[in-house]
Formats: structure tokens, sequence, C-alpha cells
């Protein structure tokens, strides 16, 4: 593992920043933040409406770049706003991590030292230990649908679809994407692989103490998100994705 001065180095020359969105996780957001202070103050946290003690702990964070919405618009949304602010003022590269407690921001140097190791863009998502202790069944089973309509829609398996520790390669991404909730993680990925960006997994540890994590995945309403979007997708991948992919080949072969 590389040391955090040398993780501190390689974020600034590939300009990588960090991007924390947040609702309402003020017994966890200081932590997740102190933590990420340690690889890089290159921060961009957006606070998506939150009504608890969110904006009297980011007053203490003067430095950071904080993005502000009076209402709740949804953890994509949020997302899409950090990538915009981060690609304006030049960095390349956007590690996401949740600010309620779940991810470890020591696991940072894991994407950097990937990214390194692979010297061109490319998107990587946490891969976490599923059948540990604490973690919930919903989780479980969640993730596991969203791997197999992930790899149905992109031919690409991966162990884990859902985290939403992940580094970006922000030039590559869509220009214009249609969800702004839970399910926008779906539609990044799925609509990067069929641009031609490789997605791999990477190893991240995962905590879920329900004493402090506050989830606000809401089972019945973002379930339906999820699948009305994975429907769509399938569509895409069927009449058009399949079929461009089946023309390239054949041209190459030719």
């Amino acid at each position: 593992m590389m040391e955090n001065a040398a993780v501190k180095q390689a974020m600034q020359d590939l300009k990588i920043c960090v991007i924390i969105p947040t609702y309402n996780n003020e017994r966890t957001l200081q932590r997740v933040i102190d933590g990420v202070l340690e690889f890089t103050s290159d921060i961009f946290i957006v606070n998506d409406g939150s009504t608890d003690s969110t904006r009297k702990i980011l007053a203490e964070y003067p430095e950071l770049t904080q993005i502000h919405f009076e209402k709740n618009r949804g953890k994509g949304f949020a997302l899409r706003q950090g990538f915009k602010t981060a690609l304006e003022k030049g960095f390349h590269f956007a590690i996401t991590i949740d600010s309620d407690g779940q991810h470890f921001p020591d696991d940072i140097p894991v994407f950097v030292e990937k990214l390194q190791e692979e010297k061109r863009d490319i998107l990587l998502i946490g891969e976490r230990n599923m059948a540990q202790d604490g973690v919930p069944k919903k989780s479980s089973f969640g993730n596991r649908f969203s791997n197999f309509w992930y790899q149905f829609e992109t031919g690409i398996k991966l162990n884990d679809t859902q985290s939403g520790y992940r580094l970006y390669p922000l030039k590559r991404l869509p220009k214009k994407f249609f969800t702004r909730k839970f399910e926008f993680e779906i539609e990044v990925i799925v609509r990067s692989a069929w641009n031609g960006v490789i997605v791999q997994n990477v190893p991240v540890k995962v905590l879920y103490d329900p004493a402090e994590r506050v989830s606000h995945f809401r089972p019945f309403q973002d379930f339906t998100r999820i699948s009305i979007l994975n429907t769509v997708l399938v569509a895409i991948t069927l009449l058009y994705i399949k079929p461009r992919d089946f023309l390239r080949s054949f041209k190459k072969k030719a």
C-alpha cells in the first residue's frame, strides 16, 4: 500500500479529486471528511438539501468546495453537479465516497494504485465483501440483482455494481443523463461501458453500523425506479447496442 505522501502526490499528478454527496448524515460526515483530508484537500461536498446540522458541520471546512441545495434533489443529481464542478476546475478523475460511514477513506490508495497500474481512463467500483457479518440481506440481494442485469446489458461480469465508492474518468462520462436518484449509479456505469470505458472492481472494506448509518434508500420506490431503468437499458441493449457491436466486429473481420 502506498504511503499517504505518495498518494497525495499521485492524486495531484493525475488530477484526482474526491466528491462527497451528503444528505442528513450529521453523525458520520465529519469523520469521513477528516479521513479524506489525510490524502487530499481537493474535496467537493454536495449537500443535497440536508435538514440536520450538516451546514453547521461544513462551516468548519471553508477551504473545501461546497455545493448546497435548498431541497433534496437525489443522489444522482448531487453526483452530476459534483462531476460538472470538478471538470470545470480541471480535474480528470473523481473518487466518490458516501458520507454515511460505510466506506473507509483509507481505501483511497486502492483506487489510486489501480489507476497508476492501468495507465488509462478506467472506471473503478469498490467491491465489498457482501458475505461479511452485518450486511443487510436486502443489500446482498440488490447487488446480485444489479450484477445480473449489468452483465446482460454490457457483457461485463462484476461482483459489485452497487457500491457508491468509485473512481470515475470524468472526461469519458456521458454528457447528458436521464436519472437523478439512486438509479443514476446504474445508468452511469452501463452507458460508460457502452462508450468503451473499461469498468472493473477493486476490493474495499465496508461497515454497516445500524447505530450510525442513515440509509435514504426507499425499498419500494427506488427498486421500482431501478427496475424501470433496467427495462429501458435492456431494450436499448437488444435493439441498438448488440447490433452495433456485431456490425463493428464484422467490419473489423472484413
